[in-house]
Order: C-alpha cells, then sequence, then structure tokens
C-alpha cells in the first residue's frame, strides 16, 4: 500500500486525488494497526523482546513515511519503534548500503525533498516510457 501511496504522491506525472488519498488512508490504517499492536504489548519490537526479520521488513516501509505523504508522529508507539530500530549499529549499517542512507535528511528539508522528488519522477517516468515503447515493439512482431 505503501509503495503506491510513494507512487501517487511522487512519481505520478499527475496528481489524482483519489490515488493518493486511497494510498495514504490505507497505509495510516495499517500503521495504525502497527501502533496499537506496539503500544498494547509493550514490546520493544514487532515480534515480542527482540530484534526480528518483521522488524528489519519494515523499518525501511515506515522509515519513509514521510515519502508517501504520511506524518509518523500520529502513531507514537510507531515512532517510537522506529527511532529504537534506527538506534541499532545493524540497522543503520544495512540501511547504508549500497549508498548512504538520506531518508531522513531528505525529509528533514523540505526543498531538498521536493528537488529530489523531482529527479526521482523523472526518473521512473523515463523507465515507465521505455517500457511501454518495448512492449509496444514486442506486439508489433
Amino acid at each position: 500500500m505503501q509503495g503506491q501511496a510513494n507512487h501517487f504522491t511522487r512519481y505520478a506525472p499527475s496528481h489524482i486525488e483519489y490515488g493518493v488519498n486511497r494510498y495514504q488512508n490505507e497505509t495510516r490504517r495499517l500503521y495504525g494497526v502497527l501502533d496499537k499492536h506496539l503500544s498494547d504489548s509493550k514490546a520493544d519490537y514487532l515480534v515480542g523482546g527482540k530484534c526480528t526479520i518483521a522488524d528489519i521488513a519494515h523499518w525501511g516501509w515506515v522509515s519513509a513515511a514521510g515519502w508517501a505523504g504520511i506524518q509518523i508522529e500520529e502513531f507514537p508507539a510507531l515512532k517510537a519503534w522506529e527511532e529504537r530500530m534506527w538506534e541499532r549499529q545493524a540497522v543503520q549499517k544495512g540501511a547504508n548500503i549500497p549508498d548512504p542512507y538520506k531518508m531522513k535528511e531528505l525529509l528533514a528539508d523540505k526543498e531538498k525533498m521536493e528537488k529530489h522528488a523531482a529527479q526521482s519522477r523523472a526518473w521512473v517516468q523515463q523507465g515507465m516510457k521505455e517500457d511501454a515503447e518495448k512492449n509496444q515493439a514486442r506486439s508489433q512482431k
């Protein structure tokens, strides 16, 4: 759901209100489930008292919530979990492969974020155009 929120918020060639709202709201709903689970369980991690593959699989998405237009502050237990995950040396090490992790830096600087979003949008749109051309050429064979 958040991948679609990312697409409609950052990469679509034009603003499609329905797509933005649909996928941002579904992402918020899912974040609400995670937030409630973390709050009710009083656990530091998604599956009890230790960091597991579930935490690792979710962290990248949650850490980029702002990129999808989601304010993580709406979900205090989830925000605390994301910060706890980021404090782990192994998470930082993994996040910096193959390139330094810049999402937190981008989200803190609106001008930089919008510039990066425009560059990313152009790259995505170019890739979509190339794919469409390849598919059209294949179908004409």
